[in-house]
């Protein structure tokens, strides 16, 4: 859309107010909000925020930071507020020098993109979104008591979430977003919803506008979602599956007839080329404490860095080798990641394994929650990182997704990440306390 049909939709649509939105490097979503009256100011990258404000971007003396909306991400949101109606606008970051910010986690994306578009790749992002509803205590304030006792793929009255969770659909429907798939996850009050492929930076985009929504409608509903990703012990954690297609020249380059797997020397460049640096990835792909509670044996997540087009014990799997359909499926991201950040780094080590012409090992078609430490030695698989500690030890060392995220944020992910796990380390749990507090 251009300016004047934007200005044409907002007073059809009678919008009042529009959010100027934009992430921090850990992906929480900010806004600036405006009134129609200072839309023009907005259009013309006009509209100033203090950086300095904002997690992980600048410090005081060089706070002034611009807003440039993308005319491609408005949208009016389906809802009404009791100011009328909203819409918004995705936001890129600049500097007052009117140059690219380098701590815009949606320049980091936009700048690997470009090397693909340099290689002759065009990228599309599926994802899976899972996501907690529990209910609220009666001041509204979210509880762990989950609102059903439905597992996978169960239906109303058993999921009570249903009605709920059909509206979030109906809501990214109305937005234009292209829902694949939803359906009751494993654990209780557990869901997932899957949007279709989408370009990747238009697919990041929509995941925190998915977070956004699928929130607002909880709430409605008086639930409250969470991305947390493992909420509760026990039971299974929420990920973000990512499916990931490359197109070259118009054609899936993931797909060869020819081989054994239909799959292609450029799809095994790039399953190579996320095996290869999946450790450094975790860091940004499973950014908080929790994320490791989740990466544990026994609840379908992956821990072991290998492939298949078999099971789903992996980190990698190739669910299909149609023409077409061919793709490669990243199960370690969990949903409480940077969505620009963590495509960012996804991307830039499966172009490396391309441009390195590298090859994964043979797929492993076992069931790697049941093989035992010697056999998975002998075939030489490797796990995932088992704390964020341990994740950002093997960041440090990976100058490849380093160079991807940029000294900027390299720098303030490490140092804050390296603060909460100091803070994680002196707090007192409560497993703690029922461990030793009678014990001793």
């Amino acid at each position: 859309m251009d300016k004047n049909e934007i200005l044409r939709k907002i007073e059809e649509e009678g919008v009042e107010f529009i959010y100027l939105q934009f992430t921090d490097i850990f992906g929480i979503m900010k806004n600036v909000a405006i009134t129609v009256n200072e839309l023009e100011r907005a259009l013309n990258n006009e509209i100033v925020f203090d950086g300095s404000s904002i997690d992980g971007f600048v410090r005081i003396e060089e706070s002034d930071m611009y807003l440039y909306p993308d005319l491609n991400t408005f949208l009016v949101y389906p809802w009404y507020s009791s100011f009328g109606r909203e819409a918004r606008f995705i936001c890129d970051i600049y500097d007052s020098e009117g140059k690219p910010f380098e701590g815009d986690p949606r320049y980091v994306l936009k700048k690997v993109l470009k090397e693909a578009e340099e290689m002759g790749y065009q990228i599309k992002i599926g994802p899976e979104c899972e996501f907690f509803l529990f209910n609220t205590d009666e001041f509204g304030k979210p509880t762990l008591v989950t609102h059903d006792d439905a597992s996978y793929f169960d239906l109303a009255p058993v999921d009570l979430g249903e009605n709920a969770r059909r509206e979030m659909v109906l809501n990214l429907n109305k937005m234009g977003y292209d829902v694949e798939a939803s359906h009751h996850e494993v654990a209780p009050g557990q869901h997932e919803i899957d949007l279709k492929n989408d370009y990747a930076l238009n697919a990041a985009d929509k995941i925190v506008t998915f977070k956004q929504v699928v929130r607002k409608i909880a709430k409605n509903h008086g639930l409250h979602a969470t991305f947390m990703p493992k909420p509760i012990y026990g039971i299974a954690g929420s990920g973000l599956h990512t499916n990931i297609f490359v197109y070259k020249d118009g054609k899936n380059a993931f797909y060869d007839k020819e081989d054994k797997y239909n799959l292609s020397k450029d799809a095994y460049g790039f399953i190579a080329g996320l095996m290869e640096h999946s450790k450094a990835i975790s860091a940004i792909t499973n950014p908080n404490i929790n994320s490791y509670k989740r990466l544990v044996s026994g609840y379908e997540a992956p821990i072991y860095i290998s492939w298949s087009c078999k099971n789903r014990s992996p980190l990698i799997r190739v669910p299909s080798r149609l023409d077409k359909n061919a793709r490669i499926e990243l199960r370690s991201p969990d949903p409480s990641c940077n969505p620009y950040l963590a495509l960012a780094v996804i991307i830039k080590a499966g172009l490396d394994g391309i441009k390195r012409n590298m090859m994964p090992c043979e797929p492993i078609d076992k069931n790697l929650y049941e093989i035992t430490i010697e056999e998975r030695l002998e075939v030489g698989i490797e796990t995932l990182p088992q704390s964020l500690r341990e994740a950002l030890s093997e960041l440090k060392k990976d100058d490849l997704i380093k160079e991807a995220l940029g000294q900027h944020i390299y720098n303030r992910f490490i140092e804050a990440k390296k603060l909460e796990w100091q803070e994680y380390k002196s707090v007192v749990t409560s497993w703690e306390v029922e461990r030793y507090l009678t014990k001793y």
